[in-house]
């Protein structure tokens, strides 16, 4: 899952440990904050980093340095 740059709702729902049902109200409030900020979005999916930077402690990888 760490491969690809889009979060399905079934990862979504998975990674957060939440039902699939609201892993898609999720990645819509994502999605509706990327439009408002002029990108292009894709339903049901939204691009892993954002929802990094977004969820605080979802990010685990560690920084080298």
């Amino acid at each position: 899952m760490k491969d690809k740059s889009y979060v399905t709702a079934a990862d979504l729902a998975k990674l957060l440990d939440i039902s699939v049902g609201h892993a898609y109200k999720v990645i819509h409030r994502l999605n509706e904050e990327l439009a408002a900020k002029d990108y292009l979005t894709f339903s049901g999916k939204v691009p892993r980093k954002y929802l990094e930077e977004r969820c605080y402690g979802l990010n685990t990888e560690v920084k080298a340095g």
